[in-house]
This record gives C-alpha cells, structure tokens and sequence, in this order.
C-alpha cells in the first residue's frame, strides 16, 4: 500500500470513528436510551434504570406523616405527576389545588418539570425511591448524604462488536 492510499484509509477510519462516536454521545441517537441515574454527592452511581418513572417516599420532617411523590421520565427530564400527603406543613403545597382521597389523603399534581432532583435522605424521614420494581432504601445506599436524580444517557452498544482479532 503506497503512502497516499494508506493517508487515505487513515483518513476514512477516523471520521467514521468520529461519526460513530458523535451518534453514540447524542442523546436521541438510536445507539442510546435514555435512563434515570441516582448519584451519590461524589458522583458514583448508585442505581440506573430504563424504568418510565419512579417513586420517592418518606416521612414529612414536621408533620411526621408520609409524602408519596410520583415522577416520570419525560423528554430527558423529570415530571412530579402526583405528590400525595396527609397534613400541611413545612414544604407542602398549601394553595395548591388538592383533591382529598378515600383515606383522608391529600393529592396534588403538580406536572413541574426538572432538569434533576436533589434529595437528602434523612434516617428519621426514611427516604426510599421505588423503581423497577424494587424498593432502595436511599439512607442506607447514600449513607444519608445528599443525592442527585437525573435523566442521562447509556449507550446501547455492546462493547463485543467492537473487538478487533
């Protein structure tokens, strides 16, 4: 292979390695979904899900009666659906429009979007996130330190395509 054939195919392989890796890096590329991502405060990850959506639940701080917050993973952000709670207090929607429920609840939805969501996990509050089907206890996984709830990106590839012989 003379000199200018091989500048060539030198040429050629990087901007398709440049091609691929700006549609894998985009968010609505085929080559990836997007996911939700819980962060730990030193950015390790904690749990990543392709789930719809999620639940935060744990006891109000004052009142010392459950909150029930429900969130969906929309257009790469997160949207509060529904947040359900039994008393006012401290943090709660008091001139939202509530609607009560069959036990006494109270039932807001508010449909605010977020770019993320920071949570502190408190042991007495008792914060758990419920996706997928499982329950996290998020004191326990965060050891009470602060974390952050995202929509990000993983890439669908699978790394064996890849592999030269």
């Amino acid at each position: 292979m003379n000199a200018r054939t091989a500048a060539v195919v030198l040429l050629l392989a990087a901007l398709l390695a440049g091609g691929t890796a700006a549609a894998v890096a985009h968010p609505d590329s085929p080559l990836t979904e997007r996911v939700i991502v819980v962060e730990s405060s030193d950015g390790e990850t904690l749990i990543e899900s392709d789930a719809e959506g999620f639940v935060l639940s744990y006891t109000h701080s004052v009142e010392k009666t459950p909150v029930i917050e429900t969130y969906e993973r929309r257009d790469g952000r997160l949207v509060m659906t529904r947040m359900e709670f039994s008393s006012y207090g401290a943090g709660l929607p008091a001139q939202a429009d509530v609607e009560r429920t069959g036990n006494g609840s109270f039932v807001f939805a508010p449909n605010d979007s977020t770019g993320e969501l920071y949570v502190k996990p408190g042991r007495i509050a008792g914060h758990e996130l419920r996706i997928d089907g499982e329950t996290h206890d998020l004191v326990a996984l965060s050891n009470a330190e602060t974390v952050r709830i995202y929509v990000g990106t993983r890439t669908t590839l699978r790394p064996e395509i890849f592999q030269w012989d």
